[in-house]
């Protein structure tokens, strides 16, 4: 019997389980947590597009494809509509995840990797279904693992346990790292079926000093949109946003391993900081948002479960406004 004045110890959070307890929460978060928020019609993370149809909607400058037209209904009705689709009942699944060296910050509950994990996690137990596959490939400072388009649960926690278990970078190495528009081309080579493509990554690799011109990923990024859906979900720490307070700091490039120091007590340097670090952000999402790709902001200092349920929510309102405006007609 506990003694009523003993304390009682918080939960452990993710970062401070073993790698297979960690396993058993992610799968229960998503199985519980988020397939019961999300339940309802088949959809997957994203509203279409797939095979089947669906009716049609208003076509949306800047968002809709043109080839998507459905020109019988713009005919009749005289307003441009596109082609709606549901998602294809046996969907492939491709996954990219970035760990990086820069992956390995976070200052909260998590850190970025831990965070991508957790968003994998997601993404292949909300899309596990008969016929479904799940493939990945893994950008390390040593080279890319990949990882097989196949089904099945055992496949799917083989691949989060070596995400899980991928040793932490030591040092730099002596050859440059794959960078991020070299994975995606890599993906594009193998995702040759119509499916989903999910990229886990801070998109910190390849953006230029100058706000206006295109990263080196954004090309291939948005060659994979034409073909497949792209979600594509930011990882990001509280910390790379704001310079807090506190003295003198020694700030490390985790990607070159450059050293500086910095005196955050001065006010104009925080300031400074802050609007760099908004202008990086803005420069990522409208990249992202050019190449056609779904955005998907987690952070590691919020609920990422909560955060996956209100962006599938929003979605599916945004994919069903058109048609509840016009009361179901097509």
């Amino acid at each position: 019997m506990r003694r009523r004045d003993a304390p009682v110890l918080p939960e452990p959070g993710l970062a401070d389980l073993a790698p297979d307890q960690r396993l058993r929460r992610l799968e229960l978060t998503v199985t519980r947590r988020l397939d019961g928020l999300l339940h309802g019609q088949y959809r997957g993370l994203l509203p279409g597009p797939g095979s089947e149809a669906a009716g049609s909607r208003e076509y949306r400058p800047g968002e809709d494809e043109v080839r998507r037209m459905d020109w019988a209904v713009t005919a009749r009705t005289t307003v441009p509509h596109v082609r709606e689709v549901d998602a294809d009942r046996e969907l492939t699944t491709w996954l990219l995840v970035d760990a990086s060296p820069s992956m390995e910050y976070g200052t909260a509950t998590l850190d970025k990797r831990e965070l991508a994990v957790a968003a994998v996690a997601a993404v292949g137990f909300l899309t596990a279904g008969v016929g479904n596959r799940l493939g990945g490939q893994v950008l390390t400072p040593e080279g890319v693992r990949r990882f097989p388009a196949r089904g099945g649960r055992i496949h799917l926690l083989g691949l989060l346990r070596a995400l899980l278990g991928a040793p932490r970078t030591d040092g730099h190495p002596d050859t440059p790292p794959p960078t991020l528009a070299d994975g995606l081309d890599g993906l594009h080579r193998v995702a040759t079926r119509r499916g989903l493509v999910v990229v886990v990554s801070d998109f910190l690799d390849g953006l230029p000093d100058d706000p206006d011109a295109a990263p080196a990923w954004e090309t291939v990024l948005r060659r994979l949109a034409v073909r497949h859906q792209v979600l594509a979900v930011e990882v990001t720490d509280p910390r790379e946003l704001e310079l807090p307070d506190v003295g003198l700091v020694t700030l490390v490039d985790p990607e070159t391993g450059r050293h500086r120091e910095v005196w955050t007590g001065d006010p104009a340097l925080r300031e400074r900081y802050a609007q760099a670090a908004t202008a990086q952000r803005d420069q990522v999402r409208h990249a992202l948002r050019r190449s056609g790709a779904t955005h998907l902001a987690l952070r590691t200092d919020r609920d990422w479960s909560a955060d996956i349920v209100r962006h599938v929510h929003s979605q599916r309102r945004l994919a069903a406004a058109p048609a509840a405006a016009r009361g179901g007609a097509a």
